[in-house]
C-alpha cells in the first residue's frame, strides 16, 4: 500500500521527500503562508497553491486512514478479517471503496436475510444458486418451518430470496463497477412536479431536462439539487437501453448477473434466480446507487462552487486600496436618510451625521451645503457610496457638489457594501466604535474599505460578503475551510501595520490567533506603538514559536531597524548585515538601491540554513521593502441618467465593476442596482474556458447592453463591444460552462445567419439560475 506522503507526491508531481518535510513542518504547527515564504529550501519550494492542496489532501488521506483503522477493527472483532478481506481494505483508496468493502460486516438493524438465515434457510439458497438444476418448490418443500414463520413453499423460497439479494447487493467490486457504469453512461433526467409549475416558474429551465450525469456543471447541479429540495422537481439517473416498462429487465440487471454468473438455460431455477437479480437492483441497488452518485455530483458540485467563491474573495481582498486619504463614507437611504460618516487618513471617526436630500423631506441645497461643510472641514478627498436602495440618487448628490464646488477636486467611488449591516451590528463593531449608532457604523465601513479593503473586510465573516454561487446550499464546514484560507493567504501575502492593525485583522496572520491579537492591542495601548518587531517577545503568551510563525508578515514603518518594515525574516537579519558588513555599507544604505543589490550573486551569502531561494527572496524584498502587492487604485464612473433598468436601452455602451465572475459568466455593475450578466461567450472573441481568464471581482470594464428584461430584472450584457443586440440567440442551457467556438457553430448552424461570427449571448442567464445566483451574491447586506 502506497504511503500518504507518496501518494500526495504523486498527485502533486512532486518528491515525497517534499511532501514528508511539508506535512513535518505542518504538524509542528507552521502555516502555509510561513511555509510557502520561509521555508523554502526545506519544502523545494512548494508554493502556496501546492501547499493547500497538500494540507486539504493529508487532511482526506488522514481522514480515510482513521476510518480504514476503524473498519479493520470491527471485522477483526467479528472474527472475520481475512488475509485477503485485509488485502482489500488496506488498498481501498476512497471512502466509497473502503465502505463497500465493509458493508457486509457493518452493524445494522435485523434484516430479512438475518432472519431467514436464522430460519434454516441459507442451505436452500445456496444449493438454488449453486445449481439451477433443481426445482426450486420441490427443494423448498423441504425447508418449511412453522416455528420459525416459514409456513408454506412461498415462503421459504421468499426467504432464499432474502438472503441472496444481500448477498449480491453487497458485494465490493459489483458496486464499483455498476457505479462506474451509472457514472460513465447514466443520463439525469429531471422533470416538474405535477401541479408545481407555478410555484416553482423560477426552475422552468428544469421542468423537462436531461444531460449526462457525469458532465453537469456545478450551478446547474446545485440549482436541481435546490429545486429537488423544496419540493418543484424530482430527478432520476437513466441509462440507454432503459425501458419505463418495468417488465422489460433494466441494463443493470445483465451486469448483476453476469457478475455472480446467472444465466437463463432452461434450467428449472433460472426463472427464480433471474428474479433474484430483478429484486437486487429494484429493491436492493438502484437507490441506493442514485443516492452514492448524486452524493458525488453534489460533492464536486459543491467543491467547484467553493472554488469559485474562494477566487472571487481573493479578488474582492486584494482589490486595490485607496490608500490614507481622508474620506467620506455615505450609505444611503430615502426615507431614513443619507448616514455620513468622516474618516481620516488613518481609518479614525473623525465626525459623522446625517442628511436628508431625497423624498420625503427633499433637503437638497441643504444637504449639499452639509457635505461641503465636511469637506472643506476634514480635506475630504474621496466620496464612498454604499451601493444599495438609493445609491444612484446619492451619487447624483455628491456629483453636484463636485460642480458647485470644483476647488475639492473630489472622486466619488461607489463601494459594494455587502456585510456592512452585518459588520455593524456585529460584536466586534460595538466594541470598536462603541459611541456610534448601528446605521452610522455602516457608513463607516463604507469608507474604510474604499480606503483599505482587506483591512475592512476581514472583520467581516467571508460568507457574508456575498460573492458566491450557491453558498448557502455548500457544506458550511468545507465552504468556511476554504475561505479561511484564502483570507489568511490575502493578508500575509499583502503584510500587517503592526501598530495600526485591527484585532481581526492580526488575527488573520500566520501564527496569532483572536486571543494574541487582543494582547497585542492591549500591549500597544499600554505601552505606545512597536518600536521593534522583538518586542512582540514581551507579549503575554506570545512565544518564541509564535514569533517565529508571525513576525516576517508584521511591519513597523518607523521602527528602530529599517528591516522592520520589510518582509524580510528577523531569523535571516544575519543575511543583509553580512552583505552591508562585505559592501561596506550600512543595513539602510542598502533599502531601495536598486542597481547594487541586482549586482548581488546570491549563492555568495549562502549559510547552511539559508540557501539561494531565501536569499534571492532577501534582495528582491529590499530593492522595494513592504511593496504591496496589490494592484493601482483605480474607478469605474457610471453614465450620467443611467440610474434604472428603464434608463438601459440595448446597444448602450457603459463602465462597470465586476462583482461578481461565476463558471458561466460574469457579474457586472453598471450603477442600475441590478447587477448585468456577461454570458462566458460574450467575454471575448476568443474561446473561454475559465470566465476568470479574462475577467475578476472588481475589475473595471466596458460592457455593450445586450438585452434588458425589465419584468424579470435581469440585464444582458457583452464585452465584445462590436457585438449587435438582437443578431444572435439565448445562449442554450449546457453553454454556461463551454461554448462551441464559431468554427463548430457554423458546422452545426447554431451561429447568426449568413455570419461566421459565433452565436451573441441575448439572454441574463437560464432561468432559476439568475434569480438564484442573484441572491446568493448579494448575501444579507
Amino acid at each position: 500500500m502506497i504511503s500518504i506522503p507518496g501518494r500526495i507526491a504523486e498527485e502533486l508531481g512532486v518528491r515525497e521527500q517534499q511532501v514528508n518535510a511539508t506535512i513535518a513542518l505542518l504538524d509542528e504547527g507552521a502555516t502555509v503562508p510561513f511555509i510557502a515564504r520561509y521555508r523554502k529550501e526545506v519544502t523545494g519550494a512548494l508554493d502556496d497553491s501546492q501547499l493547500r492542496t497538500l494540507e486539504e489532501r493529508l487532511r482526506y488521506l488522514r481522514e480515510l486512514e482513521e476510518r480504514r483503522e476503524t473498519i479493520l477493527k470491527s471485522i477483526e472483532e467479528q472474527g472475520k478479517l481475512t488475509d485477503e478481506l485485509r488485502a482489500a481494505v488496506d488498498e481501498a483508496d476512497t471512502k466509497n471503496r473502503l465502505e463497500d468493502l465493509y458493508l457486509p460486516y457493518k452493524p445494522k438493524r435485523r434484516t430479512k436475510a438475518q432472519i431467514a438465515r436464522e430460519a434454516g434457510l441459507e442451505p436452500l439458497a445456496d444449493s438454488l444458486y449453486d445449481n439451477p438444476g433443481q426445482d426450486p418448490e420441490a427443494l423448498a418443500a423441504g425447508y418449511l418451518n412453522s416455528e420459525a414463520g416459514v409456513e408454506d413453499v412461498k415462503a421459504a423460497l421468499e426467504g432464499a430470496r432474502n438472503i441472496l439479494m444481500e448477498r449480491f447487493a453487497e458485494d465490493a467490486e459489483l458496486l464499483g463497477r455498476l457505479r462506474d457504469y451509472l457514472w460513465s453512461e447514466g443520463q439525469l433526467k429531471v422533470t416538474v412536479i405535477e401541479g408545481k409549475e407555478n410555484e416553482g416558474a423560477k426552475f422552468r429551465d428544469y421542468f423537462d431536462h436531461q444531460e449526462p450525469l457525469k458532465k453537469m456543471p456545478s450551478h446547474r447541479a446545485l440549482a436541481i439539487l435546490r429545486g429537488r429540495n423544496e419540493g418543484i422537481l424530482t430527478y432520476a439517473i437513466t441509462v440507454e437501453g432503459e425501458s419505463e416498462d418495468r417488465r422489460v429487465p433494466h441494463p443493470a440487471e445483465a451486469k448483476i448477473a453476469a457478475h455472480w454468473n446467472i444465466r437463463d438455460q432452461g434450467r428449472p431455477a433460472d426463472r427464480w434466480l433471474a428474479d433474484v437479480v430483478r429484486w437486487t437492483w429494484r429493491v436492493k441497488l438502484s437507490t441506493q446507487l442514485e443516492t452514492d452518485l448524486m452524493a458525488q455530483v453534489r460533492e464536486a458540485a459543491e467543491a467547484e462552487a467553493i472554488q469559485v467563491f474562494a477566487n472571487n474573495l481573493k479578488d474582492l481582498l486584494l482589490l486595490a486600496p485607496a490608500g490614507p486619504r481622508p474620506t467620506l463614507g455615505l450609505d444611503p437611504g430615502l426615507r431614513t436618510g443619507v448616514k455620513v460618516a468622516i474618516i481620516d487618513g488613518t481609518g479614525e471617526v473623525a465626525g459623522y451625521g446625517a442628511i436628508y436630500p431625497h423624498a420625503p423631506k427633499n433637503q437638497w441645497d441643504q444637504s449639499i451645503e452639509q457635505l461641503a461643510k465636511w469637506c472643506r472641514e476634514h480635506r475630504i478627498e474621496l466620496v464612498a457610496i454604499g451601493n444599495g436602495t438609493a445609491s444612484r440618487e446619492t451619487e447624483k448628490l455628491v456629483a453636484e457638489l463636485c460642480k458647485r464646488y470644483p476647488e475639492f477636486k473630489l472622486n466619488r467611488i461607489v463601494v459594494s457594501e455587502s456585510g456592512a449591516s452585518i459588520y455593524s451590528a456585529s460584536e466586534f463593531a460595538s466594541r470598536e466604535l462603541p459611541d456610534l449608532d448601528v446605521t452610522i457604523r455602516g457608513a463607516v465601513s463604507i469608507a474604510r474599505r474604499l480606503q483599505d479593503p482587506l483591512a475592512e473586510l476581514v472583520k467581516i465573516e467571508p460568507k457574508s460578503i456575498g460573492v458566491g454561487q450557491y453558498q448557502h446550499d455548500v457544506s458550511q464546514v468545507q465552504l468556511a475551510r476554504s475561505l479561511d484560507a484564502v483570507v489568511e493567504d490575502c493578508v500575509n501575502g499583502v503584510g500587517v501595520d503592526l501598530n495600526t492593525a485591527s484585532a481581526p485583522l492580526l488575527a488573520r496572520v500566520s501564527g496569532l490567533n483572536p486571543g494574541t491579537a487582543e494582547n497585542i492591542i492591549e500591549f500597544r495601548s499600554r505601552n505606545g506603538g512597536f518600536r521593534s518587531r522583538r518586542q512582540l517577545l514581551e507579549v503575554p503568551r506570545l512565544g518564541p514559536k509564535t514569533f517565529e510563525q508571525a513576525a516576517g508578515f508584521l511591519r513597523i514603518s518607523q521602527g528602530e531597524n529599517p528591516l522592520d518594515r520589510s518582509a524580510v525574516h528577523p531569523e535571516a537579519y544575519g543575511v543583509v548585515e553580512a552583505i552591508a558588513k562585505k559592501s561596506g555599507r550600512k543595513v539602510a544604505d542598502l533599502i531601495g538601491d536598486v542597481s547594487f543589490l541586482r549586482s548581488l550573486n546570491p549563492e555568495e551569502y549562502v549559510t547552511d540554513q539559508f540557501g539561494v531561494p531565501t536569499i534571492r527572496d532577501i534582495i528582491a524584498e529590499l530593492e522595494k521593502p513592504g511593496r504591496d502587492p496589490r494592484p493601482e487604485f483605480r474607478f469605474a464612473s457610471f453614465q450620467e441618467g443611467v440610474e434604472t433598468l428603464n434608463d438601459l436601452k440595448p446597444g448602450m455602451t457603459l463602465e462597470g465593476t465586476v462583482t461578481n465572475v461565476t463558471n458561466f459568466g460574469a457579474f457586472v455593475d453598471i450603477g442600475v442596482h441590478q447587477d448585468g450578466l456577461v454570458h462566458i461567450s460574450a467575454l471575448s472573441h476568443e474561446f473561454v474556458k475559465d470566465p476568470r481568464e479574462v475577467v475578476k471581482a472588481g475589475d473595471i470594464v466596458k460592457v455593450k447592453v445586450m438585452e434588458v428584461d425589465i419584468p424579470r430584472k435581469r440585464i444582458g450584457l457583452s464585452m465584445r463591444l462590436d457585438d449587435k443586440p438582437g443578431e444572435g440567440n439565448r445562449p442554450e442551457r449546457g453553454q454556461g460552462d463551454r461554448h462551441k467556438s464559431a468554427k463548430a457553430r457554423q458546422a452545426s448552424g447554431a451561429g447568426r445567419r449568413g455570419s461566421s461570427q459565433p452565436q451573441q449571448p441575448q439572454g441574463a442567464m437560464a432561468g432559476a439560475l439568475a434569480e438564484a445566483l442573484a441572491s446568493a451574491r448579494k448575501g444579507k447586506r
